[in-house]
């Protein structure tokens, strides 16, 4: 028997993460024994994204950015509540619609197909609707506190 050989694309995917190991080894079948382990394989998901999803890096800086101004304007403790529960539900959006990506594309390859292209659209649409409500959030919380502090 022939060794397994990785795809152009498999080796792009594993080529950008030094922790990853090679796909042949099965390491994606690995149980966490314990709670840090378990810890572990989620940051190295939330660093993957952060890493090779520009979409992801762009919506941290717009919630660091929200949090900033939040903290700047004094905005009270619920506010700040919503703020964050808003900005990590588009980040965990995001972070599922790169999920779905990646599986779609494990399963389909390079080749076109309509379900895959279904899956990929409604989960960057989730992503979008997302952000939408959390731009609306921010605007109706942040804007009053900033006019009051322009003197508007």
């Amino acid at each position: 028997m022939a060794p397994k050989t990785t795809s152009e694309s498999e080796r792009e995917v594993w080529g950008r993460s030094k922790t990853l190991t090679r796909p042949n080894k099965r390491s994606s079948w690995k149980i966490a024994k314990d709670l840090p382990t378990s810890f572990l394989y989620a940051a190295k998901g939330i660093g993957y994204a952060f890493s090779t999803q520009r979409n992801f890096r762009i919506h941290v800086g717009f919630a660091l950015g929200a949090f900033g101004l939040s903290f700047f304007l004094g905005l009270n403790q619920t506010d700040l509540a919503i703020m964050a529960l808003t900005a990590t539900s588009v980040l965990i959006v995001e972070l599922l619609n790169t999920a779905i990506e990646s599986v779609v594309d494990l399963a389909i390859g390079k080749r076109f197909h309509p379900l895959a292209q279904i899956a990929k659209d409604c989960s960057a649409g989730a992503v979008l609707l997302a952000s939408i409500s959390s731009v609306l959030i921010a605007v109706l919380l942040l804007l009053p506190p900033l006019l009051k502090q322009l003197g508007i």
